[in-house]
């Protein structure tokens, strides 16, 4: 009853730390990130893939006004994990220094520099009193001098670099189907299909178009482009987790 009183104390300071070096609400904003729909980055020889869960909660609800898949500049990407407020203030965090960053040298932002900008940010957070945490995961993707780079935002601030990562929701089941099929040398096609199907394990092999986020940023063109509906069906369909339609005609 004493330990738990005393973790109790720890939990309402954000500048403090517990007696074994933890700070409670940097983990409690962890546990945040994985309630929220799963994201998933692959890296590729040929670009990044981002892809995203969106389901929505109700027929009812336009899809639109489910964002978890964002341009930060031209060749940046970013998608998100977690509480959708927070998200949304480090989008427009990321923006402006992209923007900033153009002004100022007259050149794109790395994908590194922007990452630890954002890191940085998010890391006076954990600092400072009287606030709390972001209670979001971003990954960040993009072209920097002619290479794909793949990075993730963790809420204590930290940056981390992958080949292929998830964030949210099943991350650990989507985590161990990416290590065990990602290929070094996987085109752009490759990347986008192992994400789908990634997604799709957690999903019983079943996924809709509508529910479905998908965005590349490719070596060529180094443009960050979402692709929309027919375009995703395609992939679905072709890999064989397309949601089947019939099944609720069938039933009524």
């Amino acid at each position: 009853m004493q330990g738990q009183a005393q973790q109790q104390a720890y939990d309402r300071g954000i500048t403090i730390f517990s007696p074994d070096g933890r700070l409670y609400q940097v983990e409690y904003a962890r546990e945040a990130v994985k309630r929220g729909s799963a994201s998933i980055g692959v890296r590729t020889e040929g670009g990044v893939v981002l892809a995203v869960d969106k389901h929505t909660r109700s027929p009812l609800m336009e899809r639109t006004s489910v964002e978890k898949l964002h341009k930060s500049d031209d060749h940046i990407g970013i998608a998100s994990a977690g509480h959708v407020a927070d998200a949304r203030q480090l989008i427009d965090f990321a923006r402006r220094q992209s923007q900033i960053n153009r002004l100022r040298y007259g050149e794109p932002i790395g994908v590194e520099t922007l990452t630890k900008e954002v890191t940085d940010h998010i890391q006076q957070y954990t600092q400072v009193g009287g606030a709390r945490p972001f209670g979001v995961a971003l990954i960040i993707g993009g072209i920097e001098n002619g290479e794909p780079r793949l990075y993730e935002t963790d809420p204590s601030g930290t940056p981390y670099e992958w080949k292929a990562l998830a964030v949210g929701a099943d991350r650990g089941e989507i985590q161990d189907y990416l290590e065990t099929n990602y290929s070094e040398g996987m085109d752009l096609d490759g990347g986008i299909d192992l994400a789908l199907s990634a997604l799709g394990a957690v999903n019983d092999d079943q996924l809709s178009p509508t529910g479905v986020g998908l965005a590349t940023v490719d070596v060529e063109s180094e443009q960050f482009r979402m692709l929309d509906d027919e375009e995703v069906e395609g992939y679905l369909d072709e890999l064989d987790i397309l949601e089947d339609e019939d099944e609720d005609e069938s039933e009524e």
